[in-house]
């Protein structure tokens, strides 16, 4: 009787210590989406940013963004945050997948839109969308 409760003991405390190992790694995953549609962008183009038009506004580097089966340069611009304290991140491409640029801070993130940047405060400094 001994071995047979010691061996439901050992594998109950197994099939435990299992459950604990899955749910401590699935509690730590991370989903992040990209887009796909083939080779890197070529190198970022280098420019002088335009004199400042105002305290408030800060400057977004060019880069370049995906337009259906391509690749399109948004031009550095001046440009106001949608919100005080809001941080642009920069797109990026790691080699497979375009993770588009966006802004975040305490009032959470905010996606960008390149219509945005016309008619806003936005866009000093650029012509090219």
């Amino acid at each position: 009787m001994q071995t047979s409760t010691m061996k439901l003991f050992i594998r109950a405390a197994l099939l435990l210590a299992g459950f604990l190992t899955v749910g401590a790694s699935a509690s730590h995953a991370q989903i992040s989406v990209g887009i796909v549609i083939g080779a890197p962008p070529p190198p970022v183009v280098v420019a002088v940013a335009p004199e400042r038009p105002g305290p408030d506004f800060i400057w977004i580097e060019g880069y370049w963004y995906p337009v259906g089966h391509h690749y399109k340069w948004h031009a550095g611009y001046w440009t106001q945050p949608p919100y005080e304290g809001a941080r642009w991140v920069v797109p990026r491409h790691d080699g497979e997948r375009y993770y588009a640029g966006y802004w975040d801070g305490d009032h959470g993130r905010m996606e960008h839109d390149h219509h945005w940047d016309h008619g806003h405060g936005h866009g000093h400094g650029h012509d090219d969308h």
